[in-house]
């Protein structure tokens, strides 16, 4: 094999190299995105929760009152 080709060569395994570095940053960056949505995710639902019981306990107010009127 030819100096030139080694040349050649080296070249695309330091690509490879950085390529694999990039997707592994990539990756963990996505990883923690996909953690802090699923903290999101979870606080929406607790919230959503919450207003449901809130709005429920108003209608069940407001359909005492109407009753007692």
């Amino acid at each position: 094999m030819s100096e030139q080709h080694l040349t050649i060569l080296e070249q695309k395994v330091d690509q490879l190299l950085a390529y694999c570095d990039q997707l592994e940053q990539d990756n963990k960056r996505l990883r923690q995105q996909e953690h802090e949505l699923k903290q999101e995710r979870l606080q929406m639902i607790q919230l959503n929760d919450q207003t449901r019981h809130k709005v429920e306990a108003m209608i069940q107010r407001l359909k005492a009152l109407e009753q007692s009127a």
